[in-house]
């Protein structure tokens, strides 16, 4: 595990958090009762076992 070796300014810890960026999530087309929807990847097995609503995406 990492560990600082200096103290860090608040400014520089600030900078560093602020430039962090989520990425968006990836989208796949699937096709569910006849209906061809794009929902993220984790969702499509549920998707298709009928567990979430695919009409809200």
């Amino acid at each position: 595990m990492a560990t600082p070796k200096f103290k860090m300014s608040r400014a520089n810890t600030r900078t560093r958090r602020a430039a962090w960026k989520a990425d968006n999530v990836q989208l796949q087309e699937v096709k569910i009762d006849g209906q061809t929807v794009r929902i993220p990847r984790r969702l499509v097995k549920a998707a298709q076992l009928g567990l979430v609503d695919v009409e809200e995406f």
